[in-house]
């Protein structure tokens, strides 16, 4: 069995987040997604519109999503990548290099974004404050 974990804060969830889960599910046979909790944002300097119960509910509903868990601290890949037996860690585009460190573990994937959306345009468009 193939295992394939991200991570992300998954907020206003989309139809980018949707091919991304999509796109990761085709790599195995069970995706995990870590979403990011409330206090883990707080830490990140980042808000979230909706709660973390609320966003793993709905990152859960995807019917490419295996298991949610809460992602609580930065260092917790290395422990849920042994914990879990993954095989791939995937991560968007945009945090090219900063997982590098995780290929001794397991394999490293880059994936670049759904192009045409985003969180942060989705916000601009809605008059809300990026955080």
């Amino acid at each position: 069995m193939t295992t394939i974990i991200t991570y992300g804060t998954y907020d206003l969830f989309h139809y980018g987040h949707v091919r991304l889960f999509a796109r990761l599910a085709a790599l195995g046979d069970r995706l995990i997604v870590g979403v990011s909790t409330d206090e883990f944002n707080a830490i990140k300097g980042k808000a979230a519109f909706f709660s973390y119960q609320q966003r793993a509910e709905i990152v859960a509903a995807c019917r490419f999503v295996s298991l949610v868990i809460p992602e609580t601290h930065w260092d917790q890949k290395v422990r849920d990548i042994s914990g879990y037996g993954v095989d791939v860690f995937a991560m968007g585009d945009d945090w090219q290099g900063k997982f590098d460190h995780l290929s001794a573990l397991c394999r490293v994937l880059y994936l670049p974004r759904t192009e045409y959306v985003s969180t942060t345009e989705i916000r601009a468009s809605l008059g809300a404050p990026h955080l």
